[in-house]
């Protein structure tokens, strides 16, 4: 097997031996956005490598060399017709997926990929093993439903989703018997878990937080009489030709 060791500048220096699921699907990089440093079979000589450069460049230190994390993030599956089994009991199951994303496998239903989004409907949808507890398995039908049965009309889903999401808050009453003021409190709880996932670089909760405040802001734009997408629009109207420059980490207008 190759191993890659790459360097997102700024950012931080790995080691992947899929960089097309690492880097670009789980990380959000470009080619010409990050540099491969080396390409090698030698995970031994690799793994200290990382290290050394993580030193070099000031940047966070993994606490376990490369190829001793590869072994831990092993994860047995084990897939029948109706589901998939995750060979670690419930209680340990979010941090063994955030380990092994990218990870992907075959159903009948298809092919399956373990993705950053994914984590949170697995970790409410997981059922314990009656005959082991440590065991958990999802049903793979759910699965496929939820997240590959309509990927041809995803793109039409997306265009639609603030509709979806005050549908869902008619069918609720949030819009006849809630307000503006209350949706607001809500967009600060929201922002608290947000700042606790981030604090705790825990990604899938990030995702979930992101998303809470989005559907929070669709249904307090709704209640002060607009469309979350209208004021979006007015939005990137005023900063679509706005000039600047990064300062510190944050973008400075002139």
């Amino acid at each position: 097997m190759k191993y890659y060791l790459y360097h997102i500048k700024g950012k931080k220096i790995g080691v992947t031996s899929n960089p097309e699921k690492r880097i670009h699907k789980q990380q959000g990089y470009k080619p010409g956005e990050y540099d491969i440093v080396l390409e090698t079979t030698d995970i031994d000589h690799v793994s200290r490598l990382e290290i050394e450069l993580q030193k070099k460049y000031n940047y966070k230190v993994d606490q376990q060399l490369y190829k001793n994390l590869k072994n831990k993030n092993d994860m047995k599956v084990n897939v029948t017709e109706q589901t998939t089994t995750f060979d670690v009991p419930v209680s340990k199951l979010k941090g063994r997926l955030m380990d092994i994303m990218g990870l992907s496998w075959e159903t009948h239903l298809g092919e399956f990929e373990l993705t950053i989004d994914k984590i949170p409907w697995i970790m409410k949808n997981i059922t314990s093993s009656m005959y082991n507890n440590n065991r958990c398995f999802i049903y793979n039908k759910a699965f496929h439903e939820e997240f590959y049965a309509n990927k041809a009309t995803e793109y039409q889903w997306n265009e639609c989703v603030y509709d979806s999401i005050r549908d869902w808050a008619t069918e609720k009453g949030i819009y006849k018997s809630g307000d503006y003021k209350t949706q607001y409190i809500k967009l600060m709880e929201e922002s608290g878990e947000l700042a606790q996932a981030l604090l705790k670089d825990d990604e899938a909760e990030v995702v979930d937080a992101i998303g809470d405040m989005v559907v929070v802001l669709t249904n307090l734009a709704k209640l002060r009489g607009h469309n979350i997408e209208d004021c979006i629009n007015s939005a990137y109207d005023v900063i679509k030709n706005r000039t600047g420059n990064m300062v510190n980490g944050t973008f400075q207008k002139d």
